[in-house]
């Protein structure tokens, strides 16, 4: 049982439903994905502002980064519905759950920050379309990122899929389509070799520990994988939040950045030293796959396995 819908957000209804389900909150614009009643994640397509007495909790030279933000995952819940993602942090205001952006985005000879929202923002266009279903519940959503909240330069298309948990735990399927709407756009990390591309800022977790792995170079079916894994505010028992790449990304695998003391953690793209050009024929495709799981840090042959199991998922 399926429904396949384009919502406009002044209204929000599905013909037919299964046991995942994609709805619409009227107030705010924002898409919810739960299973059977219990939500996994909301989805920010309309711009957010920053609440009602954030500013005076930030420090006065970090105001600059708590504007307006949109397209994006916050809050994202975990195996015991414990929230396990961060928006409006007093440290870096900027930071926003889960989000796809880059801190150097040049055009036209000058450089301007996504990642930090200085003068480029990703801002949704109003086409939007969901699924709901007993097999899995998406999200496609359109947005386009405007130079000084202006001028559309890159139109983005976010798909998010969620599929029903099971023995292994739950899986989350991201893709980024990016197509430029202009010549001459580019994308690079910071500096070109710190932080960039898909970042996943967490909420407090006591007996936190990372990892991640990458085979080596000119390995057959090279597997590369991060996790974080702990227990997260409000839970009773450690769980794993996982990241996993597609084979066929850009300079697939990124760089495994990993900030302990926020947390947040990524895997970067584009590849240390290159600013990425985005063409019209050939639009710039990323795919990620998040898995949540209970219990402990998981072994080198189960995070393999997962590898595995997400590139045979079409």
């Amino acid at each position: 049982m399926t429904s396949v819908f384009v919502v406009c957000c002044a209204f929000c209804y599905s013909e037919s439903a299964g046991k995942m389900q994609v709805t619409c909150d009227l107030r705010t614009g924002q898409y919810r994905i739960a299973e059977e009643g219990q939500m996994i994640l909301q989805y920010n397509y309309q711009t957010l502002e920053p609440p009602a007495g954030y500013m005076e909790k930030v420090h006065a030279n970090n105001r600059k980064y708590a504007l307006p933000r949109s397209d994006y995952i916050h809050p994202l819940f975990g195996p015991e519905g414990e929230q396990m993602t961060v928006d409006w942090s007093k440290d870096h205001p900027h930071h926003r759950g889960i989000y796809w952006a880059w801190p150097e985005v040049q055009y036209k000879g000058k450089m301007y920050d996504l990642h930090a929202l200085q003068n480029v923002f990703a801002r949704p266009t109003g086409k939007i379309k969901t699924r709901s279903g007993d097999d899995y519940a998406e999200i496609q959503a359109e947005n386009r990122w405007l130079w000084q909240d202006k001028k559309p330069i890159v139109l983005e298309i976010a798909t998010i899929r969620v599929w029903p948990v099971g023995k292994k735990g739950r899986y989350i399927d991201l893709t980024y389509k990016f197509t430029p709407l202009v010549e001459g756009v580019t994308l690079a990390r910071r500096g070109t070799k710190a932080y960039g591309g898909l970042n996943i800022r967490m909420s407090p977790i006591k007996d936190m520990k990372f990892s991640h792995h990458s085979d080596p170079d000119g390995a057959e079916q090279r597997a590369a994988w991060q996790s974080a894994t702990g227990i997260w505010k409000n839970a009773k028992k450690p769980a794993v939040l996982a990241v996993f790449e597609k084979l066929d990304n850009p300079d697939y695998p990124g760089d495994y950045i990993e900030y302990a003391y926020l947390p947040w953690f990524q895997p970067t793209f584009p590849r240390a030293g290159k600013h990425y050009e985005l063409k019209k024929d050939k639009p710039l495709v990323l795919r990620y796959r998040l898995w949540i799981a209970s219990g402990q840090a998981p072994t080198q042959g189960q995070y393999r396995k997962q590898w595995q199991l997400y590139q045979n998922t079409k």
